[in-house]
């Protein structure tokens, strides 16, 4: 995100949105992973999309960023280099939980529920739409994106040209666009 000022927007808007992807088909696995391997319960689409893809992980992902943006680059202070990690932590809990909370309602508006009704078994939750435990999850998840992933993502996404990055991004949201007209209009 530090080159918000010194970038071209328009790689800078393709390059996010990459990233987007990329968290969101993440977020995918990571459903199906705990779906499957943990949890026992057996494969399905985790995804509100046909695609492999849950785009609540990218959406979060960015807001992680654009929120903590400002914490990230403070970096001359010593007591808050020190508690930083601690903030993140906080601040990825809270975004994610209030991004999914707000979701759960879209969802059910727009399909009549949300795929992660089964927090009505877990303790502590509001009415199955969060829930304590996985909101400490994407602290902890947010807290690696942003210290680990990102800029690994940053560095990838860095060497590759501005006509490659625009191929890229151009064709990811033509499928992106594809698989909501399938999954809205068709199916």
């Amino acid at each position: 995100m530090t080159e918000v000022l010194t970038a071209k927007p328009i790689r800078f808007i393709q390059k996010y949105f990459i990233c987007f992807l990329l968290y969101a088909i993440t977020g995918w696995c990571y459903e199906v992973i705990l779906e499957v391997f943990i949890y026992r319960w057996g494969f399905s689409n985790r995804g509100v999309l046909f695609g492999p893809y849950c785009p609540i992980y990218g959406f979060g992902a960015l807001t992680f960023l654009l929120i903590l943006h400002p914490l990230m680059q403070k970096k001359d202070i010593k007591w808050l280099n020190i508690i930083k990690p601690v903030l993140v932590f906080i601040g990825c809990a809270l975004v994610a939980t209030i991004i999914e909370l707000a979701a759960s309602y879209i969802l059910e508006a727009a399909t009549g529920a949300w795929p992660w009704q089964t927090y009505a078994d877990y303790k502590y939750n509001y009415q199955a739409r969060i829930a304590l435990s996985t909101s400490l999850r994407f602290g902890l998840g947010g807290t690696i994106f942003v210290y680990l992933v990102q800029p690994l993502f940053d560095k990838l996404l860095d060497k590759p040209s501005d006509r490659t990055i625009t191929i890229v991004s151009v064709s990811l949201f033509a499928v992106l666009a594809a698989d909501c007209v399938y999954t809205f209009l068709i199916r």
